[in-house]
């Protein structure tokens, strides 16, 4: 059985975090270019810390 109430890891977060970044950047780019450019810089940096995390734990 799945336990609903464990603490999601760090990793699960940050992927959770930048799909919400990527579809609102998405979602704005029509509007306003700047602001979806802004929230798209967000989701990358944060895509580069998930690939670092990730390659740190397989090393471990």
């Amino acid at each position: 059985m799945m336990n609903w109430f464990s603490k999601k890891s760090r990793i699960e977060s940050l992927k959770e975090r930048y799909t919400y970044l990527m579809r609102k950047s998405y979602e704005t780019s029509l509007k306003d270019t700047e602001k979806s450019e802004s929230l798209h810089r967000q989701a990358l940096n944060l895509f580069q810390e998930i690939n670092y995390l990730s390659l740190e734990q397989s090393d471990t």
